[in-house]
This record gives structure tokens, sequence and C-alpha cells, in this order.
């Protein structure tokens, strides 16, 4: 006699990004699941019906500005669980870092977790970032950075680097209105720099910074970096918290800490052709090295693919979209 499948539904916002579509492929990996796809209006998504062969039985798309609140609401009514990936993020300096970054960053957050109370999702994972943990320049010396750490919002004000002032913003009012108003259970993630194949058509922030630097990039990468994550471990943990009852508060995913100037080593000596910078041994001042920081992840039982494979995988695929020439010029 078969055994019958008890499926149920949860919404993943941003679902047709770099984060969001691994999480989507993912999820439906497990036939336990159906997805509620929330994407920006007028982008493309038909790559996420390419990922598993029942994605079309399994997948709905909801067009949904994530500042509309309504659309949000369409969207997580029905699901038992949702995973709020979707929030701006770019490497350039916005022209208007309020209404660019932080509005939608905030209000897309509150807006899924009203509706997740309204709805009664028992659980919201939030994709938030190592960008909500560092710069903090008040933090302890020789001391791994861990979650206890927090953006100092006002140093990042004055330095014009609004993309960690979003992310720190987005994920303060995550807690705040669960302290203040309950509803779902909310777990945090902060994702180091993700790395790895891209399953979507466009270039995404993370993987560009692979890129740049294998173009020949200076860039350290300073307010932006802690260490690197293969993609699908992301996607992996997020499931992870979802599914672990015990669950709370926040986790680093993050394959170690360590230098800038150490991943460009890294990737220089798997790709010594590529022009890349030789970096001055310390590019994050006062970063102390730690390869266990993801200790509450790996816990839970999350494994991590070795930095080296991650970056194999996102160099082919750069390639193989015409993101990254194969024979670039030497300096």
């Amino acid at each position: 006699m078969a055994h019958l499948t008890t499926t149920e539904s949860v919404c993943v916002t941003g679902a047709n990004g770099f984060i969001g579509s691994w999480l989507v492929r993912t999820l439906l990996q497990n036939p336990r699941y159906t997805i509620h796809a929330t994407i920006f209006p007028g982008t493309s998504s038909s790559h996420l019906f390419t990922l598993h062969p029942h994605a079309t039985s399994r997948l709905t798309l909801f067009q949904a500005d994530i500042t509309d609140s309504d659309a949000v609401s369409t969207a997580i009514q029905g699901c038992s669980g949702v995973f709020h990936v979707a929030s701006p993020c770019t490497l350039e300096n916005p022209t208007d870092p309020h209404t660019d970054l932080i509005l939608p960053a905030v209000q897309g957050t509150l807006n899924v977790l009203q509706a997740a109370k309204r709805f009664n999702v028992k659980r919201v994972v939030l994709t938030s970032s190592i960008s909500a943990m560092v710069p903090n320049p008040t933090w302890p010396e020789n001391t791994p950075v861990d979650e206890s750490s927090w953006t100092d919002v006002e140093y990042c004000e004055a330095r014009g680097k609004w993309y960690p002032v979003s992310k720190t913003a987005a994920e303060k009012a995550a807690w705040e209105f669960k302290r203040d108003l309950g509803g779902a259970e909310v777990v945090a993630i902060l994702p180091a720099t993700c790395i790895g194949s891209l399953l979507q058509p466009e270039l995404n922030a993370s993987s560009a910074v692979l890129q740049r630097l294998m173009m020949g990039s200076k860039e350290t990468q300073e307010y932006h970096w802690l260490g690197a994550v293969h993609v699908k471990d992301v996607a992996k943990a997020h499931i992870l918290l979802y599914e672990s009852s015990n669950a709370s508060g926040r986790y680093l995913c993050t394959n170690g800490i360590y230098q800038f100037s150490t991943f460009a080593t890294i990737v220089s000596q798997l790709y010594p052709h590529f022009p890349i910078h030789r970096f001055p041994e310390e590019t994050q001042p006062g970063l102390t090295p730690c390869e266990d920081a993801a200790k509450r992840l790996i816990d839970l039982g999350l494994v991590f693919t070795p930095v080296e494979d991650a970056v194999r995988e996102a160099v082919e695929s750069l390639m193989a979209k015409g993101f990254l020439q194969q024979t670039p010029a030497t300096n």
C-alpha cells in the first residue's frame, strides 16, 4: 500500500533571485512542500519551472512588490511557513538610499510579519545578512564575531554604506515586531558572501564580488565581508531552521571567518591565469579568523561545502552565462 505524503505550503519571497532560486530548488526536492513564490512584478521567473520535474504542479507564482501589503498577504495566505528572502541589494551607491534600499527592506519585512500573524503562519525564516553584523568597530579585539554583533548604523551612514544600514534596520524591525506584537515564530539567518552556480539569468551582487575580483578589482569588501558560503548551503540552512523546532534567534551562515585577502589567494591559486589583485594580508582590520563561526548551524547538523568547490562551481557558471571571459587579459 502506497504511503500518502502530507504536504504543506510555504511562501518564498524574492523567489527568482540567487538565494531564492536555490531555496525553491531545494524545497522542490522534498515532496512535502508546495510553494507560493513571490517575484517582483516584471522580473524574469521562467527558470523556476526548470528546477524540478514537478515544478509546474507544485509552484505558484505571485507578482508582489514586498512594499505592497495586499500583494504580500495574497501570497502568504494558506501557507504554514514563510521564507522572507526578498530585499533590495546592490554593490553600487543608491541614488536615494532611503527609497531604494531602507524603506523596501524594512516595510517588506513588516508586511511579511503582519501577514504571517494574520494567517497564523507558524514560522518565518528571515534572510538577514552578515551586513547586519558588521562593520562593528566596537567589537572586542581578538574575539571572533558572532551572532551577538550588530552593525554600527551610524558608522555606515557616515561612510555612505547603505546596504548594511538596510539589512540591520530590517532585522531589528522584525525582532521589535515579534517582541511587541507576537505572531509567528521568527528565526534569522545571516549568510556571508554567497557564491555558487547561478540558477537565475541575471548577475547578482554577491556573485559579482567574485566576478570583479577575477577581473582585477582592488575592492577589499571591507564593509561587506566576513567570509564566503556556497549558496546551496544557505538554502539548506533556511530549511533546517524552518524544520528545527528548537531553532531560535540569529544564525550566522558562513564557511568560516577570514580575511578577504585569504579568499583572493584561494581564488588565485585555483585560477592563476586570471588577473587577481595581490592584497595586503589584512583587508579587514582587526578581523579574528574562526573556522567554526557558524557553530549554531553546525550543531543543528549543517555540513558546509568547501570554499574551493563553491568557487569552482561559481566560476564555471559565470563563464557559461557569459559574465566572465574564459581568456582574460593579463596584468
